[in-house]
């Protein structure tokens, strides 16, 4: 399996639209970061987590030649607001599956209507076929299973997904023990953490130290970061052997 880190920012990327903070303007490409998402392929088959508003621009970027299907975390924008830009994939494979919380459906059919529409369709309108993820009822995707992994993110439920040894989790500020459960055994935990800072709904650097010793996956990988954070190199000095922070077009094999 492979997992192709195709935005590791946070709701507004780095840089920040007009910000003179230091890390917005690093030369260094580690510290450009589009909107969060991840691109899974493995054999014939390819799976995108979220698909936020620089999915045009990532898929070009990774080179990525064909989408079996998307599962959304939670529908924030950050997270949902390219669905438009899937239908080069409509126009080469027919509609695309997306797995979410039927809350993040309903959302998607008020905010894409046009997706939706049956009775007065435009052609070039984007085509889904809409799967309910359901937490504790893992289902398939290709020929293997994505477990739904339940979490907060402050006062919203969102998901996350188990899929064989790899478990990719964002935007997370609090989860039960019995979901920690589901992350036993990992060869790779990616978790979200914002800043060193604590924050009201994501996980800071500390607290996603925290959680990594809880679940000791064999490497974690750090995503949904702010500039805040700081610069790319000098974060990854100060932490443990086993956790990286994830950078755009970073790829790993698992």
């Amino acid at each position: 399996m492979k997992v192709y880190f195709l935005g590791t920012g946070t709701s507004q990327g780095i840089p920040v639209i007009g910000s003179h903070h230091s890390v917005c303007k690093s030369t260094d490409s580690k510290d450009k970061r589009l909107r969060v998402s991840v691109w899974i392929s493995w054999e014939d088959h390819s799976y995108v987590i979220d698909c936020g508003p620089d999915f045009r621009q990532q898929m070009l970027a990774s080179d990525c030649q064909k989408v079996d299907g998307i599962l959304f975390t939670h529908e924030h924008s950050d997270h949902t607001a390219g669905l438009d830009d899937i239908r080069p994939f409509n126009f080469k494979q027919g509609e695309m599956p997306i797995y979410a919380h039927q809350r993040v459906i309903d959302n998607l059919k008020k905010r894409f209507d046009y997706v939706f529409e049956t009775v007065n369709r435009y052609p070039g309108a984007p085509s889904v076929k809409t799967i309910e993820v359901i937490n504790n009822e893992p289902f398939a995707v290709g020929d293997k299973m994505a477990i739904p992994v339940n979490a907060m993110h402050g006062d919203l439920q969102i998901f996350g997904y188990r899929i064989d040894d790899f478990a990719y989790l964002t935007d997370v500020k609090t989860i039960e023990d019995a979901e920690v459960l589901k992350l036993k055994n990992l060869k790779v935990l990616v978790i979200n953490a914002l800043r060193e800072e604590s924050h009201s709904t994501h996980f800071n650097l500390q607290e996603a130290l925290d959680f990594i010793a809880l679940v000791k996956p064999e490497k974690a990988y750090l995503t949904h970061i702010s500039h805040l954070f700081g610069f790319h190199e000098e974060v990854q000095k100060k932490l443990p052997k086993n956790v990286y922070l994830a950078f755009d077009n970073l790829e790993i094999t698992i």
